[in-house]
């Protein structure tokens, strides 16, 4: 391993790290026990390679598939264009063959010929009614029947400049709407199969988290036959699968549906459907937007009325005519969108049915602004479903730079379905504790002993000097930040730092009304240039925040992981306060309750853990390389004075610290003026 890993580093023009090695040499052990680790690698291991390199000499040397799963299509893209190219190329001649990957994404990322050819378009919104929506879709459409003729993988992220998702949803099917690859007139040049066919014969399958969660949920195998899984980016799995699991009822939902089984089934039986739908659209207008522990007799009878009219449809559609392919889309269209209405309605009315203690669902009304009301359900936990299908039958690396929150990792194993240790140190074996065991259990049934996975958890460091690169700055003289927008006093403390600064400043903030305020007020107030999110797309504004060095860019939770800015541009990250969930958010409100029905401390296990994950990954932004130097300055005082204040600290990075505004200010002044020194050819 020691060998592999030295030629791999070597060949991608990186310095071999302490902590890279001992990451490589704990998966390769996982690997080769059965066992299941959880590494904590911080910025700057390596840890692509760390995994990477043992996957590839388990797949070559077994004859088998390894799936590397990422949250992000950025990561996906790196490994697949950038780094395992050139690792296969460095790996051939000790591993006696070129290894081979490959990317697979779900049906929908892929452009589907047939529907491309038939002209099967979804007239499912109202914006095709809109002349100008109109004329934009069919040019955007018209593109993507040329890019069509050129495309070699039907990819939709190899479109670029992109296509809205109306436009795309012209030209794509998902899984349920699928004819299949068997009975599709243009199943032998099929995108979607061709990608799976190729995912089948390789070493290395890319993935994403959405599509891990598809493969474990559905009855069918989405992802080739594996035995190893690594999954990077493992802190956002448990949001990602549960997104993948949220269900949702409204009333252009239930439209859609109506249409498209009226095209498959008795017209009268469809407009029923739509019939139920108008109602439920006009309950929900009458129903503020807040979890709902109870339906009203009012929504409970709209949904069950949408139910039963969906069902009605399902059994009115005639049987399949395989001989008939257009007749069969038809159906099989219809069957997919009103399958969903159907389950979910069946989902939001059993989520309510049992005592609030027992429940394992919640349920909530949403209603954005300018937009419809809709109903939303989603799993409480998912701990349960990863346990059984991902960590039931194969080995499962989880890593990221953030698994440790207040310096253990039993949240985030609580979240994944396995055991929880009571001590947690680097190296320790993840033999369960009996104590454990029902918190371990997502939905506080007790496993038998013998189903309980067995997992380590490690922490291989961070090559940085935190202490001397970084400063960890909290406003301990502010006031608690209000519910009403930002403070003087915070706007004040902004623009003072980025002064000193001399820009070079990211500024995340915990709601887009607050980026907006503060991008408003500081652009009167200070003379570098700022960019706030929404001004273009999110990759645009990061390349132009990179590209001047005096710029600052503004931006919201959505930012905190997709910047990686290194150099004199990114010195200091502001974060206006502790990302605690919205009190009103339904989910963590649930969660937090279920925590505390069992005799935990639901505030910790939820919103300090989330709290502490996302304020992690915000400081995470500041350092990207061994010579990168600056401040991390969180301006809720809460973080220095509430009692919860040391397990959010104990999750950041060991930075210098300091509540003194002048020593943050002088070293910021310090670093710019350092930054002004250095030639930009030389850096």
């Amino acid at each position: 391993m020691s060998e592999l890993l030295a030629v791999a580093v070597a060949a991608l023009g990186g310095s071999e790290r302490p902590g890279q090695a001992r990451m490589a040499e704990a998966v390769r052990e996982a690997i080769e026990t059965d066992e299941h680790v959880a590494v904590q690698a911080g910025t700057g291991t390596g840890k692509s390679l760390a995994y990477l390199v043992p996957a590839i000499r388990h797949a070559v040397a077994a004859e088998t598939t390894v799936v590397v799963s990422t949250a992000t299509i950025a990561l996906q893209r790196q490994l697949v264009d950038r780094d395992l190219p050139r690792l296969a190329e460095a790996l051939t001649g000790p591993l006696g063959r070129a290894p081979t990957f490959a990317i697979l994404k779900g049906r929908r990322n892929y452009l589907c010929r047939y529907k491309l050819t038939t002209g099967a378009s979804d007239d499912d919104e109202p914006a095709l009614f809109d002349p100008r929506s109109v004329s934009s879709l069919g040019r955007q459409v018209a593109r993507l029947h040329e890019w069509a003729e050129e495309t070699t993988t039907g990819d939709r992220d190899e479109l670029v400049p992109g296509v809205s998702e109306l436009a795309w949803r012209q030209v794509s099917v998902s899984a349920r709407e699928c004819l299949g690859a068997g009975r599709c007139p243009s199943g032998g040049e099929c995108f979607a199969e061709q990608a799976r066919e190729d995912a089948g014969h390789v070493d290395v399958v890319v993935t994403n988290h959405a599509l891990l969660a598809i493969d474990a949920m559905e009855s069918f195998p989405l992802l080739p036959e594996h035995d190893v899984i690594v999954v990077d980016e493992a802190h956002d799995l448990v949001d990602r699968v549960t997104s993948v699991a949220t269900g949702q009822l409204s009333e252009a939902l239930v439209a859609a549906a109506a249409r498209r089984a009226g095209r498959a089934c008795d017209q009268e039986v469809a407009d029923r459907l739509a019939e139920a739908g108008e109602g439920l659209g006009l309950i929900m207008a009458d129903t503020e937007p807040a979890r709902l522990d109870h339906l009203s007799e009012a929504l409970e009878g709209a949904v069950t009325a949408v139910r039963d009219a969906a069902h009605a449809c399902v059994t009115a559609i005639g049987p399949d005519r395989k001989d008939d392919a257009d007749a069969s889309n038809v159906r099989k269209l219809a069957l997919a969108a009103l399958g969903e209405v159907h389950d979910d309605a069946v989902r939001m009315l059993a989520a309510v049915q049992p005592p609030i203690a027992e429940r394992r669902e919640v349920v909530w009304l949403s209603s954005p602004p300018s937009q419809a009301p809709s109903l939303h359900v989603a799993p409480m936990e998912v701990g349960g479903l990863l346990r059984e299908r991902l960590f039931g039958d194969r080995t499962v690396v989880l890593t990221s730079a953030t698994l440790t929150l207040g310096g253990a990792f039993d949240h985030l194993a609580r979240q994944w379905g396995l055991p929880v240790h009571r001590k947690d140190h680097p190296g320790q074996t993840g033999h369960p504790d009996p104590r454990d065991r029902p918190e371990a259990v997502a939905d506080g049934e007790s496993a038998p002993a013998s189903a309980e996975p067995v997992w380590r958890g490690l922490d291989v460091g961070s090559p940085f000097d935190y202490p001397r690169s970084g400063i960890l700055y909290v406003a301990r003289h502010l006031p608690p930040p209000g519910r009403d927008g930002l403070a003087d006093a915070y706007l004040t403390e902004i623009t003072e730092l980025i002064q000193a600064a001399g820009g070079r400043t990211l500024a995340l903030f915990s709601s887009m009304r607050a980026a907006k305020q503060a991008a408003e007020a500081l652009r009167e107030r200070i003379e570098h240039p700022l960019l706030c999110q929404g001004d273009d797309s999110t990759g645009q504004l990061v390349r132009e925040f990179a590209a001047d060095e005096r710029t600052c860019l503004f931006g919201t939770l959505s930012l905190w992981q997709g910047v990686d800015v290194p150099g004199p541009a990114l010195q200091l990250v502001i974060v206006d306060r502790i990302p605690f969930p919205r009190p009103d958010d339904p989910l963590a409100s649930a969660r937090q309750r279920a925590v505390a029905a069992r005799g935990g401390n639901g505030f910790m296990s939820v919103a300090a853990s989330h709290a502490a994950l996302l304020l992690a990954q915000g400081a995470g932004r500041l350092l990207r390389t061994t010579s990168d130097r600056g401040v991390v300055a969180v301006l809720d005082p809460r973080l220095a004075t509430a009692r919860y204040g040391g397990f959010l600290r104990a999750t950041l990075p060991p930075f210098w610290a300091t509540t003194d505004p002048e020593v943050a200010r002088a070293a910021l002044r310090r670093l710019d003026a350092a930054a002004e020194r250095v030639p930009e050819a030389a850096r």
